[in-house]
């Protein structure tokens, strides 16, 4: 067996005439980078579930993405994390909701999955099993980043002034990924820090096995990223499962589908990445980009941004420079 590995840095990109150059760049050596430790996990025979945790901790970890240290801000000035992990084994799953503090909010999640008899944990009941289980803390200068900052404060003037825009990289960003390993085992985990100027208090897809973060060795890995209310209504990551369980179609198909057909049709912008039993890739989106990665062990590997969407193995999907 082979290994498969999908990133993603959330759909939420900075439309393409606003990017500037440096800043393509930075991203996707960050993309790169971040694949490249994920990658070394699933190639030294390591199991889905500590690729996938790997993988957003990193994420987590890069300023860039919206999770962890680069979390955006509520509406009241303040940080607030969501994450999950699910592994496809038996689908034990561990999430928190509305946190702030561990370093990474994906090790506070994974914490409650294995520490715990719960799957979602909220406020102090949270931060108790991420001390517990000897996690690194941050204080409020770690995670404050001047972009998200100022990215508040012109949020702020835009909605007092009536002029709020529909900009995409402000309604969502999130961090994820999905592997499967040597063994033919599926994880999926997602990050996030919300949407700029949410209301405190909200939480998304992201924490919610089914909605933003599913797995299941009979079928797929799925970590989503977009307008979390509607992924959530459509129950998005597991209607995938559905769709392959009971309607028989493949993974591909049921991603597509779900993504460019019953969300975008409902306002649900934004895309998510999926793996299947056999470490089959679908990548799809329905906005302008998504910040993505894969690698197929033996197959094709590379990272992009901007449409089209395309899934690892099509001559668009294998194009790094997309």
């Amino acid at each position: 067996m082979t290994y498969s590995l999908a990133i993603h840095g959330g759909a939420g990109v900075i439309s393409r005439d606003r990017m500037a150059e440096g800043a393509e760049r930075a991203h996707r050596a960050a993309l790169e980078r971040i694949l490249a430790e994920g990658e070394a996990v699933l190639a030294a025979g390591g199991s889905a579930l500590d690729a996938v945790t790997a993988t957003v901790a990193a994420l987590e970890d890069e300023p860039l993405f919206n999770a962890g240290r680069g979390a955006v801000f509520t509406s009241a000035g303040a940080q607030e994390m969501d994450a999950a992990i699910m592994d496809g084994r038996d689908r034990r799953a561990g999430a928190v909701a509305g946190i702030f503090g561990p370093r990474n909010p994906i090790r506070a999640a994974r914490a409650v999955m294995e520490r715990t008899d719960h799957v979602l944990m909220i406020g102090q009941g949270a931060l108790d099993v991420a001390r517990d289980a000897a996690l690194p803390f941050e204080g409020a200068a770690y995670f404050r980043t001047e972009a998200r900052w100022d990215a508040l404060q012109e949020t702020l003037r835009q909605m007092a002034a009536g002029t709020l825009d529909d900009d995409p990289a402000r309604r969502h960003g999130t961090v994820g990924a999905v592997a499967r390993d040597r063994d033919g085992h599926l994880a999926a985990a997602t990050s996030t820090g919300g949407m700029t100027a949410k209301r405190p208090g909200r939480v998304g897809d992201s924490p919610i096995p089914g909605a933003g973060t599913f797995a299941c060795d009979a079928t797929c890995a799925v970590s989503a990223t977009g307008d979390g209310e509607v992924f959530i209504r459509w129950a998005a990551a597991h209607e995938i499962d559905a769709r392959m369980r009971l309607g028989g179609q493949d993974c591909a198909t049921a991603a597509h589908g779900i993504v460019m057909g019953d969300l975008h049709a409902n306002g649900g912008s934004g895309g998510l990445i999926a793996v299947d039993r056999d470490g089959r890739i679908a990548l799809p989106f329905n906005c302008e980009g998504m910040y993505r990665g894969w690698t197929i062990e033996g197959g094709p590997r590379g990272v992009a941004i901007y449409g089209p969407a395309a899934d690892p193995g099509t001559d668009s999907g294998t194009d790094s420079g997309t």
